[in-house]
């Protein structure tokens, strides 16, 4: 499976990657499995992913939950909390 991953704001920062492809196993992938699969690369991404921080994700271009499940192409994007006024 090949997915195009997006990191914005506070994630591209810290993690130095505003964009990445990736190829996976063929296995059912879900936005928390991908969270944990990506957090196993430093202790930096694992505290941005898997940490307090509250990570959004979204799959091509719409915001969904941490069970939504990734399939082949699908375009995911990481968003950290927004605050403003």
């Amino acid at each position: 499976m090949k997915i195009k991953i997006f990191y914005f704001a506070r994630l591209k920062e810290t993690l130095k990657f505003s964009t990445e492809d990736l190829e996976l196993p063929d296995e059912t992938l879900t936005i928390l499995k991908l969270k944990a699969l990506l957090a196993q690369r430093s202790d930096t991404w694992h505290e941005m992913l898997m940490g307090k921080l509250k990570v959004r994700g979204a799959i091509n271009h719409e915001l969904v939950d941490d069970l939504a499940t990734i399939h082949d192409g699908d375009e995911v994007a990481f968003f950290p909390p927004v605050t403003g006024g």
